[in-house]
């Protein structure tokens, strides 16, 4: 979709749920679930990797966006991706929202191939890791107010991951690569 021209195309907003846009439109709602689900996750970890996340913007034109990458909404057949489907969520803008696979789905060699194939920055990448620590923590903070189930959440979007696991394996990702930049590789 990044290689279609994105002149015309719609500006993220209510119908994209703002994917696409920048990530501070979620502050207040992420740091508030930051703030409750303090005694369940590593809260100063998660403020950091969403203070990375937001502390940068897309600089380049506008791209599109599905908006909701996730393995419920693409069709594979025989090993290989067929069609991707519920395009409802579809802007033009930042892709770090349509990166978020790479914690929610993707492990190991999967993930690496994922980033690898894909054209951006470590800008881009932590802003996509805002999106999914954001995801997650909607979904856990609204299990703690007795919404859905964070594993019947999952399911439903087609996650390999709980949104525990994705908090962590976000948080995780993160201070890899924040170790990784100190020791210079």
């Amino acid at each position: 979709m990044h290689a279609i021209d994105a002149r015309g195309g719609p500006a993220p907003g209510l119908h994209s749920w703002f994917r696409g846009g920048p990530l501070s439109t979620w502050d207040e709602q992420t740091r508030t679930c930051i703030h409750q689900l303090a005694e369940d996750i590593d809260a100063r970890a998660a403020l950091q990797v969403w203070e990375t996340a937001v502390a940068s913007q897309w600089q380049q034109s506008p791209l599109w966006v599905h908006g909701d990458v996730t393995a419920s909404n693409l069709l594979v057949t025989g090993g290989a991706l067929r069609a991707v489907i519920d395009f409802g969520c579809a802007a033009v803008g930042d892709p770090a929202c349509d990166l978020v696979m790479a914690w929610t789905f993707f492990s190991g060699e999967a993930a690496a191939t994922f980033r690898r194939g894909l054209p951006f920055g470590e800008a881009t990448w932590a802003r996509a890791r805002g999106w999914a620590l954001w995801k997650a923590l909607i979904i856990l903070g609204g299990e703690k107010q007795g919404d859905e189930s964070g594993h019947a959440a999952a399911r439903r979007f087609g996650w390999r991951y709980s949104p525990r696991q994705i908090i962590s394996r976000v948080m995780a990702d993160h201070a890899r690569l924040k170790a990784e930049d100190s020791l210079g590789l």
